[in-house]
């Protein structure tokens, strides 16, 4: 709930746009925007806005939170070649951008017609400028005869808010459901967190691990906890680098999770309530290097049986926790199948699902380094049955040329655990309604390389 001012809480105006605590609260995206609110309040006050000059303003914040503008914040272009997690943060920035564009054109429009009492007098702030491009228009309001100093910092340090909390919600599918944390400068207490997350995602292909640091900084305040990373036993002063974490009040976790892995996000997060939750926790997967995985040959395996009859019992899975080790955690997929059980790391699983490839137009989320044409074949011959997959020695693969794991009449957790078994390259999730194609070389130029899985699984439900 949006803090309240208490008589020990100096009240808004003066040079004081908030009354947060010290120590910081937790607000969700729309309480921190209506905790903003006193800044544009300022700037329609100081500058005796009409509602004509509410349009110019309007036009500047979607401007600002656009992608492809001249006045844009986030310089990213998004494009076929680029990476999947640049296409998912992007495709986040438009959607944040534009629905914080709507709150700010509705809260402009309210504000010019009833105002925000400010008890203790107008504000004047100090606002360090981040180099936000204005448009013309904008510039003539707020530093032309108009304007003027005041006007400027108020708006300033409000349009960079907004900014930063567009910025703070892209790791999160469920954005507005987040709990960001909030001290005194806002969430100015971000700014270092997410220079370094906006400069790996513009410069570089972003790591899944610098997306779940930035993330946990937004809620938290920190990006990780002075402990050992995963099972290797070195100390790492930043954190170990992890998959997801626990914060007081929840989990943020990959949207696979509760979502069909041939059309989940590969990099976002969801935020997932959690009373019991009440310490900052790292979620890390058990081997933070799976080339050094001992390996096993698919065709090594009993083979799948292709005779005819009743299929194999369903398999059941469920996500089980292990316990917390210096400020750390690893968790497993559990799986039983006729009375017998298999666990597989779930770190694993998740690395999977994301560099698993997904067919072209099966999504709508093509590859990177997808062919320009794949050209239908014969079927690949079939291999071990799942749950024999699931229960082998080290990580699934092959060199002897495709080969198809049948995941159908499987459930979602079952085909992710899969995932963590295999070997996580030339894997391909396909969808057992479509042809299989043959993929453009993907092996190594020394001929080593892994050759093509093809896990089948059940095509996408119909909404």
């Amino acid at each position: 709930m949006p803090i309240a001012p208490t008589p020990s809480t100096p009240a808004l105006g003066g040079s004081r746009w908030n009354t947060f605590p010290a120590a910081g609260t937790a607000l969700t995206a729309r309480e921190f925007f209506t905790a903003t609110e006193p800044l544009l309040q300022g700037v329609i006050d100081d500058n005796a806005l009409t509602a004509a000059d509410g349009e110019v303003l309007e036009a500047q914040i979607r401007a600002t939170l656009a992608l492809g503008t001249r006045e844009t914040s986030l310089p990213l272009a998004v494009g076929p070649g680029s990476s999947p997690a640049a296409r998912e943060l992007g495709t986040q920035a438009e959607e944040i951008g534009h629905e914080l564009a709507s709150w700010a054109a509705a809260a402009l429009e309210r504000l010019l017609a009833d105002r925000i009492a400010l008890p203790a007098g107008p504000l004047v702030v100090r606002s360090h400028c981040y180099g936000h491009l204005l448009t013309p228009p904008a510039t003539d309001l707020l530093l032309g005869r108009r304007g003027g100093p005041v006007t400027m910092q108020l708006y300033n340090e409000w349009l960079h808010q907004v900014v930063l909390l567009r910025d703070a919600l892209l790791p999160f599918t469920n954005w507005q459901d987040v709990p960001l944390l909030i001290t005194p400068t806002g969430l100015r207490h971000i700014e270092p967190a997410r220079d370094a997350f906006l400069t790996e995602l513009l410069v570089r292909r972003i790591r899944h691990a610098s997306i779940v640091a930035f993330a946990r900084h937004a809620v938290t305040g920190t990006s990780g906890t002075s402990s050992t990373s995963g099972t290797s036993g070195t100390p790492n002063p930043s954190g170990p680098a992890g998959y997801g974490f626990e914060a007081s009040g929840g989990t943020a976790l990959p949207a696979v999770l509760d979502q069909p892995p041939l059309s989940a996000p590969r990099y976002l997060l969801t935020w997932r309530p959690d009373p019991a939750a009440d310490e900052t926790v790292t979620h890390v997967a058990e081997l933070r290097d799976y080339y050094a995985a001992p390996r096993t040959l698919v065709e090594h395996l009993p083979p799948a049986t292709t005779a005819p009859g009743p299929r194999p019992g369903r398999i059941t899975g469920r996500v089980v926790a292990g316990p917390v080790a210096g400020g750390a955690r690893t968790a497993a997929i559990e799986l039983t199948h006729d009375g017998a059980t298999a666990r597989v790391d779930l770190g694993q699983a998740l690395r999977g699902h994301r560099f698993a490839h997904r067919p072209d137009g099966a999504t709508g989320d093509v590859p990177a380094d997808a062919p320009v044409a794949d050209a239908p074949v014969a079927d690949p011959p079939a291999a071990a049955d799942v749950w024999t997959a699931l229960r082998a020695s080290g990580l699934v693969w092959t060199q002897a040329g495709d080969a198809v794991l049948d995941a159908t009449g499987q459930g979602d957790l079952v085909v992710l655990a899969l995932l963590g078994r295999l070997y996580p390259e030339n894997v391909t999730l396909h969808p057992a309604d479509r042809p299989v194609t043959h993929p453009a070389e993907r092996a190594t130029a020394s001929g080593d390389g892994p050759s093509r899985l093809v896990v089948r699984i059940d095509p996408p439900q119909a909404d």
